[in-house]
């Protein structure tokens, strides 16, 4: 009867201690999934020029983008991983005045390469910071039209000296350098959710107007930089 007593008392200690055994001594695995923002690049030279065609301002609080990623530890090097990325974005602002209608539309989107480092002093979630290299573009569209379309008109459209509706774009493209902090929390060992922040950089970018021609005297101040906030969803096989 004692020997089925120490018997009982020793059979659940053995199995909270497998439950909290570590089968790595360094995170290990990796997973695919949707990730969500919301960017936050600076709009007011955009702004200070839609106040001049009559329409209101793009939202200066940001905006949500929409996207995916992934990762895997490398395992020959503790703690680092790798990954890939990729976002897009936009955001709006129209009106009509005597049937002729106007809209701004600024599209954002990129994506990259991750480089990440899991800090080893945080156990059994993930605190990793690094960066994202890639490349990206900004494109704004101008449209000014009576919203009646028909093929002849399209191609009437295009006849010398014609003032017909107009349509612009406007496309910067550039490379970009995003250092970021992410914290991944495990709900098991195949979901993981996250929260992170970063910020987007860019370098070596090029203003072009429609079909690829330069467009100069662009303000200084317009370009991609934006601050982030994501989310994500990731399934795959976690260990912290």
């Amino acid at each position: 009867m004692k020997k089925l007593t120490i018997v009982l008392l020793i059979i659940p200690v053995i199995s909270v201690y497998s439950q909290q055994k570590k089968y790595f001594d360094a995170p290990f695995g990796g997973g695919v999934g949707y990730v969500p923002a919301w960017y936050i690049p600076n709009l007011e030279p955009i702004n200070n020029e839609l106040k001049n065609i009559g329409l209101s301002d793009l939202s200066t609080s940001g905006f949500y983008s929409s996207g995916g990623g992934g990762f895997i530890y490398l395992g020959f090097i503790k703690y680092l991983r790798v990954g890939g990325m990729g976002y897009s974005g936009s955001v709006s602002t129209s009106a009509e005045y005597n049937g002729i209608k106007r809209e701004v539309i600024y599209n954002l989107g990129g994506g990259g390469l991750t480089f990440e480092y899991t800090l080893p002093i945080v156990k059994d979630i993930g605190l990793s910071v690094g960066a994202a290299v890639g490349a990206g573009s900004l494109e704004i569209q101008v449209y000014k039209n009576n919203k009646n379309f028909s093929w002849d008109d399209i191609w009437n459209g295009t006849e010398k000296d014609s003032t017909a509706n107009l349509n612009r774009s406007l496309k910067n493209n550039y490379w970009t350098f995003t250092p970021t902090i992410n914290l991944d929390y495990p709900i098991n060992r195949f979901i993981l959710i996250r929260l992170g922040v970063g910020y987007q950089l860019t370098f070596a970018d090029s203003w072009k107007a429609d079909n690829e021609n330069e467009l100069r005297n662009v303000p200084s101040d317009l370009n991609a930089n934006a601050f982030f906030v994501q989310s994500g969803l990731f399934v795959g096989f976690f260990s912290f």
